[in-house]
């Protein structure tokens, strides 16, 4: 937390906005290098006809005009609490970073290129308050959008989580998932807090959708309110390798070995050990989960075995190149 810098509203202004309590919503929005689609994205969440809401903006060290638009924003809309800070951690932090700062019922990540449509917010509230104490996260359907703004497609997500059991849960997110869209839905802060939120590896909210499937139910709501941006600066489009992805995720992890489908598994598993369930259950999901997911990464899991197998090979031998090198020239490098 102490890497952070706030802007700190008067009492006056805290008081005349009801900050004063905790408000019923959190929307938190990591960012790094917004400037293109920060603006918009802020319009969006603010015009929102359910009022009742903080927004959390942390900004990962941003070097463009992400903090200029920010503050001016937190400074017109007492809303608005921002977050700066000294270094770029990675986007896995900044995630889990902007969650930590939230105090509200219920919760919503919101991303600094992406749209929502004015009634998103009041609809997934009423959704949420309508639905039994079982149900974690609802979503709107999506619509993809361009660099522009413009139309692309009205995408299908099919993630209405409607079954009783975990296992049952999981298998068809697995067979579902293809955009991570949900994650931008509304969820219980309570059920977020129970999961190890982001974990800095590609591909990691793929986990974090799995645990919250195996600790409750999702509800689709079949309106188009959330609007999905494509463009090239998009993570997936400008970390063209698994190495970039890794690196993105988590600064930590440049310059190692990436196993993506082999650390998806591992942290799908972690996951359904540490998920409250009875042990006939755990064993039940177990069983079913692995099947459905070797079946369908088998290829990559053979892959990066491979490329894994390679690099314990190619390590040693390069070591014992620098050494003939080293005695061949003398002693010196050459």
């Amino acid at each position: 937390m102490s890497a952070a810098t706030s802007v700190e509203l008067p009492a006056s202004a805290r008081a005349r906005s009801g900050r004063g309590r905790t408000p019923r919503v959190s929307v938190a929005l990591p960012v790094y290098n917004g400037e293109r689609y920060l603006a918009l994205a802020l319009d969006s969440l603010l015009g929102q006809t359910y009022e009742d809401f903080e927004l959390i903006i942390s900004d990962n060290a941003s070097t463009d005009a992400t903090e200029e638009i920010c503050r001016g924003y937190a400074a017109r809309d007492t809303r608005i609490s921002y977050h700066r800070n000294s270094e770029n951690r990675g986007a896995a932090w900044n995630f889990n970073h902007a969650f930590s700062l939230s105090t509200g019922e219920y919760f919503r990540w919101a991303c600094y290129d992406d749209l929502c449509a004015p009634a998103h917010l009041e609809t997934l509230v009423e959704e949420l308050d309508a639905s039994p104490a079982e149900v974690v996260l609802c979503y709107t359907k999506t619509r993809l959008i361009g660099e522009d703004g413009e139309f692309v497609e009205d995408y299908e997500d099919l993630l209405d989580l409607r079954e009783e059991r975990p296992r049952q849960r999981l298998v068809h997110l697995l067979h579902g998932l293809r955009y991570a869209h949900p994650t931008y839905g509304l969820m219980r802060r309570a059920a977020v807090a129970q999961t190890r939120l982001h974990g800095g590896y590609p591909a990691d909210d793929l986990v974090w959708l799995g645990e919250m499937a195996l600790l409750g139910q999702w509800r689709e709501v079949p309106e188009r309110l959330f609007y999905r941006r494509l463009h090239p600066e998009i993570s997936t489009r400008a970390n063209t390798t698994r190495e970039q992805m890794a690196a993105w995720c988590d600064p930590a992890n440049e310059g190692k070995i990436v196993t993506e489908a082999w650390r998806l598994t591992a942290e799908f598993l972690r996951a359904i050990h540490r998920t409250p369930m009875s042990r006939a259950e755990r064993a039940a999901t177990y069983a079913t989960f692995l099947p459905v997911y070797v079946r369908a990464s088998r290829k990559q899991l053979a892959r990066e075995a491979m490329e894994v197998s390679v690099a314990a090979v190619g390590r040693p031998l390069t070591r014992l190149a620098r050494r003939v090198r080293v005695t061949s020239s003398g002693g010196r490098l050459g």
